[in-house]
């Protein structure tokens, strides 16, 4: 008797499970097969109509894990997610030299598949409704926001203001080091972090202009300089040149030398054809005279030899 009064219990506290779970719209659930997208592994658990779920197994999408008592997932993105942390207005950071620096730092990092069991256990926040999203910018931001943070502060106000853009690629390399440090052994991989963006005062970006400006015309001035200095070279050598010439030409026009070539000259007229050029001689031989010539002055008389 004892036997069937018990088994009777059972059997109505099933039914009255039952006439709950269609109350409350829960029928379709005793059964079901949790789907798993592309791109997602899939966290199963099995209920109980009395007690709690417990964890059932993963599945890597796109599956389904097939009819099942009580069964359900959460599916959480294995593909890597980008996100972007400002540092700007009252966020900005002092450099070393004191001038206030703004900026960006980006993240790529993503899930690892196989630690996706771990990741839900320890390092997720689920609420009703959650999406695969929210569940891990959620864990993102308890977990790696604030500590990257920190880390994007230390490493630039090691340098001085003008010299963090020239070196925005070590500064991110040491950020992607430490966060790699925080985040090892654990689900998170961090793939990359780039620091861009970089912003100054507006005065200081005015003076840098200025400066800059000032530098590209001293520059210019520098060329023209530079161009009048071999234009002026260039006058001199050409002057000198003209001037050694003259002076070999002077050195070589000798008498001899003139009376030389006018006899020449005469010598190719008289055996030429055509010629109209007539020779007056002069000198002696016929030869033209060469030398200074004083025209249009009366030639000095001779003195009257003594009686």
């Amino acid at each position: 008797m004892r036997l069937i009064s018990r088994l009777l219990t059972v059997i109505v506290a099933v039914i009255l499970a039952w006439f709950v779970l269609v109350l409350f719209g829960g029928v379709p659930k005793l059964f079901s097969n949790p789907a798993t997208p592309p791109g997602y592994v899939g966290y199963l658990t099995r209920g109980a109509l009395v007690g709690q779920a417990h964890f059932y197994g993963l599945q890597t999408g796109p599956t389904s894990s097939g009819l099942g008592w009580l069964l359900d997932v959460i599916n959480v993105s294995v593909t890597p997610y980008t996100y972007t942390e400002e540092f700007a207005g009252e966020n900005s950071v002092l450099s070393a030299d004191s001038l206030k620096i703004a900026f960006r730092v980006h993240i790529v990092w993503r899930l690892l598949p196989d630690k996706v069991k771990e990741f839900i256990e320890r390092y997720s926040t689920l609420r009703p409704n959650d999406g695969p999203d929210r569940i891990v910018e959620v864990a993102y931001a308890n977990f790696i926001r604030e500590p990257l943070r920190t880390y994007a502060r230390d490493e630039v106000q090691k340098y001085k203001g003008l010299a963090i853009k020239d070196n925005i690629t070590p500064i991110g390399e040491a950020i992607l080091r430490r966060i790699k440090e925080l985040t090892e052994n654990t689900p998170f991989e961090v793939r990359s972090v780039v620091v861009g963006n970089i912003q100054y005062p507006s005065e200081v970006a005015d003076a840098v202009s200025r400066k800059l400006a000032a530098a590209e015309e001293l520059e210019r001035k520098a060329t023209e300089i530079e161009i009048t200095a071999r234009e002026k070279d260039k006058r001199i050598i050409e002057a000198e040149g003209i001037a050694r010439a003259t002076e070999i030409i002077s050195q070589r026009l000798t008498s001899a030398y003139l009376q030389y070539e006018a006899i020449k000259a005469q010598r190719d007229m008289i055996n030429s054809n055509n010629h109209t050029t007539i020779y007056i001689p002069v000198g002696p031989m016929g030869v033209p005279l060469v030398g200074n010539l004083e025209i249009g002055h009366a030639a000095t008389p001779a003195s009257a030899p003594a009686k």
